[in-house]
């Protein structure tokens, strides 16, 4: 029988630190070549690669995403690279300026805060212990409602401190004294209201919805007179109709601020319809088609 020569394999110092190193180097981590690809191939595990941004292969390892020219253009403008760059004109300049407007904050200029800039506007807040509360340094009687209170509802669409609370409790006050001086102003608070529930801000729709109450049960010959603007203030209370709280089993307890917006819209919608006369269900139905008369109820 004949045998192969074999090949003898001597360990000797250098021959280990040979093997030591072979096996310790990280491009020989795994067995198969096929899943260790070499590290400047273009298959490479280890490489990043550069995606653009809002798309899936954000979501993938080993990428980075590029930056759009709107993140560009204000990292330089915060670095002082380019803010005194003449070129940045037409839309550049444009997207520079969308980042000077907060999101929580109006982009429109209300009338109630120009007034209350110019000190043109007679309240004032009164430091009580039990409270701060607005004065009047006028008496209110004497207002002219066809101004001041238009005026007034302007300022619900307004978040930024302090004029959310000037105009909230001054449009209360005004509710409360003013009785047959309020029906004559009906269309000129329409737009105002429109204004503060495209807000889609839940804060400022729950206090306008509350107004709204207010504002009917202010006066007899209110209710009526809204009827013909249904179309006007409507489309947004069908928009949160169903936007209610669900906590399943555990207790709310912030349901005495009376903010859950579709609880609102339900107490207002049964309002208005109370109060509206005849021909409120009807126009309420036809804008709020989910909305059950409060009489079959």
């Amino acid at each position: 029988m004949a045998y192969s020569a074999r090949s003898t394999y001597q360990l000797s110092s250098n021959n280990l630190i040979n093997e030591l190193n072979h096996f310790t180097d990280d491009s020989y981590k795994y067995r198969s070549k096929s899943s260790n690809p070499p590290k400047n191939s273009a298959f490479s595990t280890n490489r990043t690669r550069y995606v653009p941004p809002f798309s899936i292969q954000t979501q993938q390892k080993n990428t980075l995403v590029v930056k759009g020219p709107l993140q560009c253009m204000q990292q330089d403008v915060a670095n002082g690279e380019r803010a005194n760059d003449t070129k940045l004109i037409g839309e550049k300049k444009s997207l520079l300026n969308i980042n000077k407007f907060s999101l929580n904050k109006s982009l429109r200029k209300t009338s109630f805060r120009l007034y209350f800039d110019r000190g043109d506007l007679p309240i004032k807040m009164e430091y009580m212990c039990g409270g701060d509360k607005i004065g009047w340094t006028i008496d209110i009687d004497k207002l002219d409602y066809n101004f001041y209170l238009p005026l007034f509802f302007d300022g619900l669409s307004e978040t930024e401190h302090p004029y959310p609370t000037y105009a909230r409790q001054g449009v209360y006050d005004l509710l409360i004294a003013g009785g047959e001086k309020i029906p004559p102003t009906i269309p000129q608070l329409i737009l105002p209201l429109k204004t503060a529930l495209n807000t889609k801000n839940l804060e400022v729709i729950c206090t306008t919805l509350k107004i709204i109450q207010q504002l009917v049960l202010s006066s007899d010959s209110v209710g009526p007179a809204l009827v013909p603007f249904y179309r006007q203030l409507l489309p947004m209370f069908n928009a949160y109709k169903v936007k209610n709280l669900n906590c399943g089993d555990e207790i709310d307890y912030s349901q005495k601020n009376n903010l859950n917006v579709g609880d609102l819209i339900d107490e207002t919608l049964q309002v208005l319809e109370l109060h509206g006369g005849e021909d409120a269900f009807i126009n309420i139905k036809y804008m709020v088609p989910t909305y059950e008369s409060c009489y079959l109820n």
